[in-house]
């Protein structure tokens, strides 16, 4: 488990006979690695993440304590799910931190999207450091690393792709997925029982719907951000588009336009859909979304959505335009 290079004649895991294979030898090493010791985790809820708490859960049951932290810039239904898979199925040690608020109140006022980034990821770092402080013998942090953040950007790990290791624990690694690309950690996960909703999710930027949220973000706007998007994802799904395109999403910009609400002027924000394909995310191409299905995409979210009058539809390949928008 320390070597950070994938050996040559390592099989790519491409059936569940594969992962089990996998997951034998991993609960092996890291009961090995562990012995009586505790673990900390930060479960966003994201695959990778997911499967390295699943893979512990296996191997030291209760040692493994899950931090999961909501700063109020998930998607719906995101911090119940991880609530229900963990602590309801898997009988996980999870700690749920709300921490809505707190990361709002920091974010109020501040419009430049890099800035945003840096209060989402530092803040991050203070309440998972605050609640490591709360615990006592952890001996281990474990990650949700995979090879491809080995080979492009070093063998840490940020935490949600926004900050880094709190510099104040002194924790020895556990990185049980390390040498796995993407594709393979959701075979694995699938293995390891995980719902199809959290194995396969989405690509989810670090920041989450702080960079969706265009602009100084307000809870209204960013409400309106939620709702919608839950729209779009739930639409795609009952339509066979879940797994045919990439990644899909609504953004909220920070202006409004006049329209017309039950016969008087109203004056509401735009909502876009992003709806992209992709191969490696170095360039992106725009999905041929079915016209009708975009009328009733429109008609539910200017309808069920306060706050909201337009929705329009991205058109832009990447280049020129980047997969988001900030």
């Amino acid at each position: 488990m320390n070597n950070s290079k994938r050996p040559e004649n390592m099989p790519r895991i491409t059936t569940q006979a594969l992962a089990e294979d996998f997951i034998t030898e991993q609960l092996r090493e890291l009961r090995g690695m562990i012995g009586g010791g505790k673990v900390l985790l930060a479960l966003s809820g994201g695959v990778d993440s997911s499967v390295v708490a699943a893979l512990l859960i296996k191997a030291v049951g209760k040692q493994l304590t899950c931090v999961h932290v909501n700063h109020g810039l998930l998607r719906k239904g995101e911090p119940e799910q991880v609530i229900e898979v963990f602590r309801g199925r898997m009988d996980a040690n999870l700690i749920y931190v709300d921490a809505a608020d707190r990361f709002l109140k920091k974010l109020a006022g501040v419009a430049d999207p890099e800035q945003k980034r840096k209060i989402i990821g530092s803040e991050f770092i203070r309440v998972f450091e605050e609640e490591a402080g709360k615990l006592d013998g952890i001996e281990f942090l474990a990650q949700g690393t995979i090879y491809p953040d080995i080979l492009e950007s070093g063998p840490v790990k940020a935490h949600h792709n926004v900050g880094g290791l709190p510099d104040d624990l002194q924790f020895k690694l556990v990185e049980p997925i390390k040498l796995l690309f993407k594709d393979e950690v959701r075979v694995v996960g699938k293995a390891l029982g995980l719902p199809d909703s959290m194995v396969y999710r989405q690509p989810f930027p670090g920041p989450g719907l702080g960079v969706r949220c265009l602009g100084a973000i307000t809870r209204d706007r960013l409400e309106a951000l939620r709702e919608s998007d839950a729209i779009l994802r739930e639409e795609f799904s009952e339509n066979g588009l879940e797994g045919k395109v990439w990644q899909y999403f609504t953004v909220v910009p920070d202006f409004k336009s006049t329209g017309v609400r039950d016969g008087k002027r109203s004056y509401d924000w735009p909502v876009i859909i992003r709806a992209v394909n992709t191969r490696d995310a170095m360039t992106a191409t725009v999905e041929d979304i079915p016209f009708a299905l975009l009328q009733k995409i429109t008609e539910r979210i200017t309808r069920e959505v306060k706050g909201v009058n337009r929705v329009l539809y991205d058109m832009t390949p990447k280049p020129t335009g980047t997969i988001e928008w900030e």
